[in-house]
């Protein structure tokens, strides 16, 4: 691909967005600075923020379904490459309250983790995509050390809830490939075997959140007293909700931080479960139109690197779920494009522009 086709690839349609895509994206987002509104105990200055971080955010995604997935698949080694060697900087170099998730760069701050939600599938895809499938087990290692690397950095800043959504990414694209169940099965068995090392290996605050969430009326005024509040805003919600702006678990800060991880709580008690009932529809549409994009992705490297990107947005979903209503621990993983906060958001835009730039290119992809 030299630098003339490239130019071509950018004239030949300037505009690639999905349509319908793009539109029940936006929905999402205009529902979610609805919903802070509230959350935040009316605080407009949070909305503009948020609606600034949206705002740029948009801007990668345009940026990201304009740029050849060519390019993906050549530059996949270097952006991992940087991803990495940013997260090594950022365990000695590193800012942040309680642990060094943050490249501070003077005018701008940067969580390398977040690129590598991207980086780990586009660089296992791009591995594998001209590789004889199923993969054989040197190629299998390869993928499993290029997934643990950047897990491993990310544990160790500790952001463990980042370092699950990096490992599944990369998880989605080796099943896609093909692997072999009885080495997925062998996988599983170690890491199930290597359990009681790994409670060992965790943070105190790590261990009391799973203590917690197996039993959080141990300690409810302590380590519970999230997930109990999380629990009584969703169920007194009912059916209809007790009305905007009349959540009593967030307006009297019952609920800790309800215009972030616990922002679901706050919906479900304002508008019930008609009102999550809703936005779970928005958020199946999203995922259905996406899956449907990357499938009809030109080549292996393209579907692949679509559906991972698909995943990650579903593993969001399904975790904030889990984490709100109960019947997971809580990590810290936000409402994708509801809760407040810039940096995931950016990311999962970015991801979703890369999956209309692979459907839009399916039937012009050049080597």
């Amino acid at each position: 691909m030299n630098a003339r086709w490239l130019v071509h690839e950018f004239r030949a349609q300037p505009f690639r967005l999905d349509p319908l895509l793009f539109g029940l994206l936006m929905l999402l987002m205009g529902a979610g600075l609805f919903v802070l509104y509230s959350a935040s105990g009316a605080n407009m200055n949070m909305v503009g923020r948020q609606a600034i971080r949206l705002g740029i955010g948009i801007v990668l995604m345009v940026v990201a379904s304009q740029i050849p997935p060519t390019w993906y698949r050549r530059w996949a080694p270097w952006i991992f490459l940087a991803g990495v060697s940013m997260l090594v900087a950022a365990l000695f170099l590193g800012v942040g309250r309680g642990a060094s998730r943050w490249l501070d760069l003077g005018f701008f701050r940067f969580q390398p983790s977040e690129l590598m939600k991207i980086g780990v599938p586009l660089m296992l895809a791009s591995w594998l995509h001209k590789k004889p499938l199923p993969p054989g087990f040197s190629n299998s290692l390869v993928c499993l050390g290029l997934i643990i690397l950047p897990a491993l950095l990310i544990a160790a800043q500790p952001d463990l809830g980042t370092s699950l959504l990096v490992t599944s990414g990369g998880a989605m694209v080796l099943f896609l490939s093909g692997i072999r169940w009885r080495w997925m099965l062998l996988g599983l068995s170690l890491t199930l075997a290597a359990a009681p090392l790994m409670w060992h290996v965790l943070h105190d605050y790590q261990r009391n959140r799973v203590l917690t969430f197996l039993n959080p009326e141990s300690d409810p005024l302590g380590q519970g007293w999230n997930i109990i509040q999380s629990k009584i805003a969703v169920g007194t919600g009912g059916l209809n909700g007790r009305g905007w702006l009349d959540g009593s678990q967030s307006r009297l800060e019952f609920l800790p931080e309800p215009h972030t991880d616990f922002i679901l709580a706050v919906l479900s008690e304002e508008f019930g479960f008609i009102g999550v009932a809703i936005l779970m529809l928005l958020y199946a549409l999203i995922l259905l139109r996406g899956a449907y994009l990357a499938s009809q992705a030109r080549d292996l490297f393209g579907r692949m690197l679509g559906a991972s990107l698909v995943f990650l947005f579903f593993v969001y979903l399904l975790v904030n779920a889990g984490m709100v209503s109960g019947v997971m621990p809580v990590v810290g993983v936000p409402l994708p494009l509801v809760s407040y906060g810039g940096t995931s958001a950016a990311t999962l835009l970015a991801g979703f522009g890369i999956i209309m730039s692979l459907y839009s290119r399916r039937k012009m992809m050049k080597d």
